[in-house]
């Protein structure tokens, strides 16, 4: 029975890419901070869809916590078939007023967890010549962001890390997407502390079934760069055109009334 593991699967684009998997006959991993969330998951899973569905607890800002979700999960399976990174979240606020510790908790979790997770289950997948790696990124990948700072900067990490990764794994059946999703409905805009009342709030935003439900296809069609949305994706490759000083300070408008 083939295998999937969600980080960041107690909400959002997360919990709905576990669904996903699930609806595709995939057994489940689902591994969050928040316990309650995922076995509620668990149930809904092993309920609706009648896959297996397990439930890891884990802080993976922690290092040693990454370790032990890779260990943990090979008592479930030891070929893993797709990985999904979800886990992140973001900040507001201008760097030098924000919380450094929490900036610093973004890069552990954004990137360094995304990282060293993809390099557990990677080496693995290219022994077994199968598999499948989704990091979720963000069209925030394509432009500095005033504002957002060092939010922006670990998503512009992953994709590149992303489609790095996926070149060098091509040749050894194993496929790697970077998801770019625009703002989206769920839990992320309050964690990072957008204003109901501001652009992102007031805007007409995509389902996080939606974003997953797309997620899914282009990383079982094997894209590399995944952008969800057909006005994220003009906004994301107009960056190539345009002068990165203008990107930047359009970016910095956006984000001020957020």
């Amino acid at each position: 029975m083939a295998w999937g593991l969600v980080t960041g699967s107690s909400s959002g684009i997360g919990y709905e890419f576990a669904k996903v998997l699930a609806d595709e006959g995939y057994d489940v991993i689902l591994v969050a901070r928040r316990e309650d969330r995922l076995l509620e998951l668990k149930t809904e899973i092993e309920q609706n869809y009648q896959q297996k569905a397990e439930v890891i607890v884990a802080d993976l800002q922690q290092a040693e916590e990454v370790q032990r979700v890779f260990e943990e999960s090979l008592a479930f399976t030891d070929n893993l078939e797709i990985l999904i990174n979800n886990a992140g979240f973001g900040q507001i606020g201008d760097f030098t007023e924000s919380d450094l510790q929490r900036n610093l908790d973004m890069i552990d979790l954004n990137v360094r967890a995304l990282t060293h997770l993809s390099g557990l289950y990677a080496k693995k997948m290219k022994a077994s010549r199968k598999g499948y790696i989704c990091n979720v990124a963000s069209t925030a990948a394509f432009q500095p962001g005033p504002g957002m700072a060092v939010y922006f900067a670990t998503k512009a990490f992953v994709l590149s890390f992303s489609e790095a990764l996926a070149a060098e794994l091509e040749d050894h059946n194993v496929f790697v997407s970077a998801l770019c999703p625009g703002p989206t409905i769920s839990e992320f805009g309050k964690a990072a502390k957008f204003s109901s009342k501001g652009v992102v709030g007031k805007a007409k935003l995509p389902s996080s079934q939606e974003v997953a439900e797309f997620g899914y296809k282009a990383l079982i069609e094997g894209r590399a760069t995944a952008i969800h949305g057909t006005l994220n994706n003009l906004m994301a490759q107009s960056n190539r055109f345009v002068p990165r000083s203008l990107s930047t300070s359009l970016t910095k408008k956006m984000i001020s009334k957020a």
